[in-house]
C-alpha cells in the first residue's frame, strides 16, 4: 500500500510539472571603464590615452511550458554621456532587440528553435555569445535539435537579408565575416566529464564583381570543420581542439587553413594552474598564391589570445596567423574571491617579411575578481604588452617602444526579477 501510495504521489507531482507554465524576468547590468593605451593596436607616439564608462542595461523574458520556450531579450548599450542631456530623443542607435526565439519539443528529443539567438558550443572558439562586448553575438536562424542519452545534435541553417525587397536578393552588410548563407551541424557526445564534440559550417558570403560597374555575383563559401575535446585524469584536464578551413578566403583566391589547441588544467583546491599551445596557420607575410590564415569567425575571441585583443578580435584576418604559449594561474584571496594571471607569448606562424624575427611580443593580464552580493560581481584587470618590431610590422608601423597596457573596472548585477508560475487550464 505504501509503494502504491508513492507511485500515486509521484504521478500526481508529475502531472502537475508537465503542465506547468512559468515566467520568469531577469536584469543584465553592467557599466565597465577602461583606460585604454595600446588596447588593440600599439599605442602611438605623442598620442593621448583614451578613457570611458560603456553600460549594458539587458532585459531578458522568459516563458517555458511542457513544450514550448520563449525567449525576448532588449537592450540598450551606451556610452556615458553619448545623448545630450535634456533630449527629447536618443540618437546614438543604442537600443536593439539582442534575443528573440522560440523553442518548440515536438518529442522527448527531437526540438525545433527559430529566430533571433546565441549560437555557443564547447569553449566558444568557434561559435560562442561573445558576453565580453556589451552588445552581445546573435545569429538569426533557424535550429533543429536532437538529443538522448548524452548525445547531442544541432543543425542550424540562416539566410540572411537587410530588408524586404521587390526585386533581387543582394546582401550588401559585410564586416566581421556577415555571411549572406550558413548551414552547421553539432554534435556532442559526452561521458561523465570527459565530452568530444564535431562541427562542420559553411558560411556563404556575398560575390561582387567590379567589372565594368560593380555588381553582384553569387556567392563564395568558406567551410570550418573540426573537433573539440574535453578529458579529466582525477586534478587534472585534458582540452584540446583541431579544425580546418577550406573554399575560398574571398571571391577570388582558395583558403586552406588550420587551428589546433592543447591545454592541461591543473586544480588543487581552490587554486587553478593552466598550461597551454594553440597555433593558428598564416600566410607569409611576402604574400602566397594560396590564402592560409585562419580566423575563428564567430566565438568569444576575447578570452583567448590576451585580453588586449591584439589577434581575432575584429582585427588579425588574412595575416601572419600566431603560434600563443601560454600559462594561468587562479588562487583565491578570500571566501568570494580571485586573483589570475596570464601570460602570453606570441609568435607569427607565417614567414614575416624582411627577414623580422617570429616573436612578435608578451602579453601579461591581471584580473581580481569578487563576489559581493547574491546579485553582483565585480572585476578589476590590468594588461600589458611587451611588443617587438616583428609586431609593429604586423600592426601597421606604429613603434613597438612605446608603453602598451589596458585597465578596466566592471560591475556585474543581474538579479531574477520576477518568477510565476501557473498552471494551464
Amino acid at each position: 500500500m505504501k509503494k502504491l501510495f508513492t507511485l500515486i504521489l509521484s504521478s500526481v507531482a508529475y502531472y502537475q510539472v508537465a503542465i506547468a507554465q512559468e515566467f520568469t524576468l531577469d536584469a543584465d547590468i553592467r557599466p565597465r571603464f577602461e583606460y585604454r593605451h595600446g588596447f588593440g593596436n600599439l599605442f602611438p607616439t605623442d598620442a593621448k590615452a583614451a578613457a570611458f564608462v560603456t553600460q549594458r542595461s539587458r532585459l531578458n523574458m522568459g516563458f517555458q511550458d511542457e513544450k514550448l520556450s520563449l525567449l525576448l531579450s532588449v537592450q540598450d548599450v551606451s556610452i556615458w554621456g553619448d545623448t545630450q542631456q535634456l533630449s527629447a530623443a536618443d540618437g546614438n542607435d543604442s537600443f536593439g532587440l539582442f534575443q528573440a526565439w522560440l523553442r518548440y519539443s515536438f518529442t522527448p528529443n527531437w526540438a525545433l528553435k527559430l529566430g533571433r539567438q546565441v549560437i555557443s558550443y564547447d569553449d566558444q572558439r568557434i561559435l560562442g555569445g561573445l558576453d565580453w562586448a556589451m552588445q552581445g553575438r546573435f545569429h538569426d536562424a533557424a535550429m533543429i535539435q536532437y538529443s538522448k542519452d548524452k548525445f547531442k545534435l544541432d543543425l542550424a541553417f540562416a539566410y540572411n537579408q537587410e530588408n524586404q525587397k521587390t526585386l533581387g536578393s543582394d546582401y550588401t552588410i559585410t564586416g566581421f565575416f556577415s555571411y549572406k548563407t550558413m548551414q552547421m551541424a553539432h554534435l556532442t557526445k559526452t561521458w561523465d566529464k570527459a565530452s568530444f564534440s564535431f562541427l562542420f559550417m559553411n558560411n556563404g558570403f556575398q560575390k561582387y564583381t567590379s567589372d565594368p560597374v560593380p555588381l553582384t555575383d553569387g556567392l563564395y563559401n568558406r567551410q570550418t570543420t573540426g573537433t573539440y575535446f574535453t578529458f579529466p585524469l582525477s586534478a587534472l584536464t585534458i582540452t584540446g581542439s583541431a579544425y580546418l578551413q577550406t573554399g575560398m578566403a574571398n571571391a577570388t583566391t582558395d583558403l586552406s587553413a588550420y587551428q589546433y589547441m592543447l591545454e592541461a588544467k591543473y586544480k588543487v583546491g581552490k587554486v587553478t594552474l593552466i598550461a597551454g599551445f594553440e597555433s593558428l596557420s598564416g600566410t607569409d607575410q611576402a604574400g602566397e598564391d594560396k590564402n592560409k590564415s585562419f580566423f575563428p569567425l564567430y566565438g568569444t575571441n576575447h578570452k583567448f589570445n590576451g585580453y588586449m585583443d591584439y589577434f581575432y578580435v575584429g582585427n588579425h584576418a588574412n595575416n601572419v596567423g600566431l603560434n600563443d604559449v601560454y600559462g594561468k594561474i587562479s588562487l583565491p584571496t578570500g571566501e568570494k574571491s580571485t586573483i589570475g594571471l596570464n601570460v602570453h607569448g606570441f609568435f607569427a606562424n607565417g614567414k614575416m617579411a624582411d627577414e623580422l624575427e617570429q616573436n612578435l611580443g608578451t602579453e601579461l593580464d591581471l584580473v581580481y575578481g569578487n563576489t559581493l552580493g547574491k546579485y553582483v560581481k565585480m572585476n578589476i584587470g590590468y594588461s600589458q604588452l611587451f611588443a617587438t618590431e616583428s609586431m609593429s610590422a604586423v600592426k601597421g608601423g606604429s613603434s613597438s617602444e612605446n608603453t602598451n597596457n589596458w585597465g578596466w573596472v566592471q560591475l556585474i548585477v543581474n538579479p531574477r526579477l520576477l518568477t510565476y508560475k501557473s498552471k494551464q487550464d
